[in-house]
């Protein structure tokens, strides 16, 4: 990813007490021209349904349909996806960390992790995955966690959280619907005394995560507006999301050519 994004000077900035504050981090980072991206391709093969992009800072949902996979792709490398499920047919029913985790016994989201619901029933699997691990414990930025991290100057930069609520608004969901989420692509790790860390990403562009739906959810994502971590380079890039619906499994072709491997093999 380019790196002029980075300041190696402190600048000046406005606090809301009216002084300043000196600070590395630079205000109002964007997506720099040139950037190397890779949109990728689904991880799954099947009927193309749905094929969008998520423009960098921007939110984003959509129905996931039952059986249907939904492969997330970042585009340009270590761009956390924050990410929220919910039943479709009753929001009610949403993302579960405590549940998702306890059932696994695993802090990290990894290929095969059930994502489950406060039901604890199955919402999501993943089925492919070219990160080593995914998080779901470091939640979402927001304009209160920011200041408080990197300061009053950055108390007016939305972050996930409003994201989120945006789309909920759009979705007829309101700020008690916004739990824990997931973050695609991010890297957290969890040190031996229990700390975290929000750190350099593994992800790379063209990097790829794929879940399938085990009921109607409606998946939100807010492609991270974080300005201020340096782990995205200073450089917000865009997302691809891709839902295909997978041709259907042959059992009996399945199970035929299971019998003649076998068979050769004896």
């Amino acid at each position: 990813m380019a790196s002029t994004r980075t300041e190696t000077r402190p600048v000046n900035y406005p606090t809301a007490a009216g002084g300043t504050v000196a600070s590395t981090v630079p205000v109002g980072a964007v997506y720099a021209e040139g950037s190397p991206l890779d949109r990728g391709a689904s991880l799954v093969e099947g009927a193309v349904v749905l094929n969008e992009t998520v423009a960098p800072n921007a939110p984003w949902s959509a129905v996931v349909r039952t059986g249907h996979v939904l492969t997330i792709v970042d585009v340009g490398g270590n761009q956390s996806a924050d990410c929220l499920l919910y039943n479709a047919d009753d929001p009610e029913e949403r993302y579960s960390v405590p549940d998702t985790l306890a059932w696994q016994g695993n802090a990290y989201v990894r290929t095969g992790t059930v994502l489950r619901s406060s039901e604890g029933r199955p919402l999501m699997t993943v089925v492919a995955n070219e990160v080593d691990r995914q998080d779901t414990i470091g939640g979402a930025c927001g304009k209160e966690s920011n200041t408080l991290r990197y300061g009053h100057h950055v108390m007016f930069q939305h972050g996930c959280r409003e994201n989120f609520l945006a789309e909920a608004g759009r979705r007829g969901l309101a700020v008690r619907d916004i739990v824990s989420n997931l973050n695609w692509f991010m890297n957290v790790p969890v040190e031996a005394d229990g700390a975290l860390g929000i750190v350099d990403g593994m992800s790379a562009p063209g990097r790829r995560v794929a879940v399938r739906a085990e009921t109607d959810v409606l998946v939100m994502v807010s492609n991270c507006p974080q300005m201020n971590n340096p782990c995205n380079d200073f450089n917000p890039t865009p997302l691809r999301m891709i839902v295909v619906e997978p041709a259907p499994v042959d059992v009996d072709a399945r199970s035929a050519e299971a019998a003649r491997t076998a068979k050769e093999g004896a």
